[in-house]
């Protein structure tokens, strides 16, 4: 575990990004909880061991608006609603889309990892999820290494939004885990961030700022997103 007396959130987003593309394992804090990341098989199978978490439910990807304008095929309506939430209102996102698998990006990804990050030609993005995630997902796009994961804690247990609450298992399959303190959107629910799957913008998971991505798509583009996720 590595802390600072005044952590940098920029300088741990470039931390980050170097362990796992050297082939590690980090936890970091976003804004919508305490994630834990890797880019390779090896570190992507730690991961979904660690978590107790079923290879049939796809981790995500940690992105950007730039890293969605190229790699998302969506129609115009869609990316403006995602540009508002994150320009105009400042919100945390998910997205599920189709993607560009033989976009640049992903060229050099173990097809385990985007076989595990992908779901019948659909991608998990997260964006603007706090400044280390955003550097993270810049120093992505911009040296052509993806970083894929999920929320730092057993599955199916809630998001972690302190560093100590999260299991000891799940910290010790990490190369380099950064204590920094409480995630912005803390609650007692364990909520994570909100997935709306922008090609019916029905949720796919109901979580952080819901309502707000909810009065952000029918004030602005007259669209109702419902309050309910389609039952399985």
């Amino acid at each position: 575990m590595s802390e600072q007396t005044t952590p940098d959130p920029i300088a741990d987003g470039r931390q980050v990004h170097d362990t796992v593309v050297a082939g590690g394992v980090a936890i970091f804090k976003a804004d919508v909880g305490y994630a834990i990341v890797g880019h390779t098989e090896p570190a992507i199978r730690r991961i979904y061991e660690a978590k107790q978490r079923s290879f049939s439910k796809p981790c995500g990807m940690f992105g950007s608006y730039d890293m969605f304008l190229e790699v998302v095929e969506i129609d115009a309506r869609a990316r403006d609603f995602v540009h508002a939430v994150i320009f105009d209102h400042h919100l945390p996102i998910s997205i599920v889309a189709p993607f560009r698998a033989d976009h640049p990006l992903f060229r050099s990804i173990a097809p385990f990892v985007i076989a595990n990050a992908s779901k019948a030609g659909t991608m998990d993005i997260l964006m603007n999820a706090g400044p280390t995630h955003d550097e993270i997902a810049r120093r992505a796009l911009e040296t052509l290494k993806p970083v894929f994961g999920s929320s730092a804690n057993r599955s199916l247990t809630g998001s972690k939004f302190h560093f100590r609450d999260i299991e000891s298992e799940v910290v010790a399959a990490t190369t380099l885990a950064l204590d920094r303190g409480a995630s912005k959107y803390s609650n007692a629910r364990g909520l994570g961030s909100s997935i709306i799957d922008l090609r019916s913008f029905r949720p796919v998971r109901i979580g952080i700022v819901f309502d707000e991505l909810r009065a952000v798509a029918k004030k602005h583009f007259q669209i109702e997103i419902p309050a309910q996720v389609d039952p399985v």
